[in-house]
């Protein structure tokens, strides 16, 4: 799991503590919705904003960690009258106290938020994506026809899983995924991009299904896939190149960078 997530579960099996989440946020506020931060007696993990917000939040759920058998609370909050604060924006906070006996309930609470992602690829560019994502909301499964070919210390957030043929992964990925394609092989993301149109005929849940390569390789792979049967409808819904347009760079960690942040506007959206 991500790090801020690990150390703030790991404390809380030691030590009680308050989590404060924005559960509503209206306008121009400092954080999104589902953004948390864990306060113990001394110390806390994550951020709501920092700055007046934050620090009055940390006040009060340092006063509900002296309470015995607090109840959650919630604050609603215009940022410009009631704090000074130039956001102008409106959000609602929850001030939750937690103890050792919630660290299992948390995990999974805290990691539904996250964003499923399926990469197909264990190479310099999957490996530079993967450790990108890391630190962000994103739940990866990455496949590969090559079962020696994962890295022995991945990500908390990620699942390696081994497939031959790769494409028959596909069956299994989880509604709403991410779908990245980078295999060894063009003839293998050739079978895998054409198994993600097929699902998406099927059962259209794949938001996002991106291929790395030149707009040379997809023109190429738009003509074999015509022959599969697939309309230039469905092939306009297949991301190639992948990465924000203008990063220019080909080293495996400046194309990380690109993909990741598409992913996160894709995310947005």
């Amino acid at each position: 799991m991500p790090f801020l997530l690990s150390l703030f579960l790991k404390r809380l099996a030691d030590e009680p503590a308050v989590l404060v989440s924005i559960s509503d946020a209206r306008g121009s506020v400092p954080r999104e919705p589902g953004t948390w931060m864990a306060v113990f007696a001394q110390g806390e993990v994550g951020t709501i904003g920092g700055g007046r917000l934050e620090w009055e939040a940390l006040a009060r759920a340092r006063g509900l960690l002296g309470q015995a058998a607090a109840e959650p609370v919630e604050q609603h909050i215009t940022l410009g009258p009631s704090l000074g604060q130039c956001c102008g924006g409106r959000l609602a906070l929850r001030f939750e106290p937690v103890v050792a006996a919630d660290v299992e309930h948390l995990a999974q609470r805290l990691r539904q938020t996250w964003q499923p992602v399926a990469l197909f690829g264990g190479g310099h560019v999957g490996r530079a994506i993967v450790q990108a994502l890391a630190p962000l909301p994103f739940a990866v499964t990455w496949i590969d026809s090559r079962d020696e070919v994962f890295p022995a210390d991945v990500p908390d957030t990620v699942v390696t899983e081994y497939a031959d043929p790769v494409q028959d992964a596909l069956r299994d990925v989880v509604p709403g995924s991410f779908v990245l394609i980078m295999s060894f092989s063009h003839a293998e993301d050739l079978d895998v991009v054409a198994a993600c149109l097929r699902r998406q005929r099927e059962r259209g849940d794949l938001p996002f299904v991106g291929l790395i390569g030149s707009r040379t390789k997809w023109a190429s792979f738009r003509n074999r896939l015509r022959d599969r049967g697939f309309g230039d409808a469905e092939l306009d819904r297949v991301t190639c190149p992948i990465g924000l347009p203008g990063i220019t760079g080909k080293a495996p960690e400046v194309i990380a960078a690109a993909v990741v942040a598409q992913l996160l506007l894709q995310h947005r959206a």
